[in-house]
């Protein structure tokens, strides 16, 4: 889960080739310090374990980790205290802090779709949606807010879109295509009508996705697929409408805001002087 290459792009993009010119002039080499990263909001912590790498990649190691990931954290909370050189704790502090923020945003988020569902037995899942390179991470972080994870790439299973359908000249046409080239490889298939789902059944997909239907025809397609084979809802869920559509009978509800559009958790860094 924990990429050094990412963190040491991170802190080469922060200096540019350079150094801290602030820190350079305002604080002695020799100066040394304590730092609490401080959650300044409520929510369900993530990144934990990146925050104390990006730390350790500039020479830290008097690291103490106070909460872990996953667990749900409160304004005020001291998450991780470092001990150490000045300059290299304020170097580290912005990158460490952008990924534990972003990171503690998706299980934040998630972790609200999961509660607004959990009288139901349907999963909250996330997608492709990810911000490129960040893929790995931000999937753990909807893991850490009790999601689950749809595929991780392209490789992984098949997902026969409506593209697909168009450039192979039918549903019937690219499944075949998919399971003649790639026999053991799970399928899914997406439908936008309870027509095209009729259409796609006897296909035996391992998952049908019902794109873009109220919770009322989400109902009405789980009646119809009636146990044959697994379902994921997408498209038009919101927060209010979840519950509607996990009752509907589902068994995820796919949601690419938890990766494109979450919220950073706000996170601080507080330095006090040894």
């Amino acid at each position: 889960m924990i990429d050094l290459d990412l963190i040491k792009k991170a802190l080469a993009e922060d200096l540019a080739g350079g150094v801290d010119i602030t820190s350079h002039a305002t604080i002695s080499e020799t100066s040394l310090s304590v730092a609490d990263f401080v959650s300044r909001k409520s929510g369900v912590l993530a990144g934990i374990d990146i925050a104390k790498a990006v730390l350790n990649e500039v020479g830290l190691t008097d690291i103490k980790v106070l909460k872990e990931d996953g667990q749900p954290i409160a304004a005020g909370d001291v998450l991780l205290t470092v001990r150490g050189n000045t300059r290299a704790i304020l170097l580290a502090e912005r990158t460490a802090l952008n990924f534990l923020g972003h990171l503690s945003g998706i299980a934040s988020e998630t972790a609200q779709w999961v509660t607004a569902i959990a009288s139901t037995k349907c999963l909250v899942r996330d997608t492709r949606k990810t911000t490129p390179g960040y893929r790995q991470l931000e999937k753990y972080a909807v893991r850490m807010g009790g999601g689950t994870n749809h595929r991780m790439s392209l490789s992984d299973a098949a997902l026969i879109k409506d593209n697909h359908i168009v450039a192979a000249g039918g549903a019937a046409k690219a499944f075949s295509a998919v399971r003649a080239a790639f026999p053991t490889a799970p399928i899914e298939i997406e439908v936008d009508t309870l027509d095209q789902l009729r259409e796609v059944l006897p296909l035996n997909p391992d998952l049908i996705l019902l794109d873009n239907m109220s919770p009322q025809l989400c109902a009405e397609a789980i009646s119809i697929i009636n146990g044959a084979t697994k379902s994921e809802a997408s498209g038009g869920i919101t927060l209010e409408n979840a519950k509607a559509y996990a009752e509907s009978g589902v068994d995820f509800i796919a949601i690419g805001a938890l990766t494109h559009s979450s919220s950073v958790l706000d996170i601080g860094l507080d330095l006090r002087m040894e």
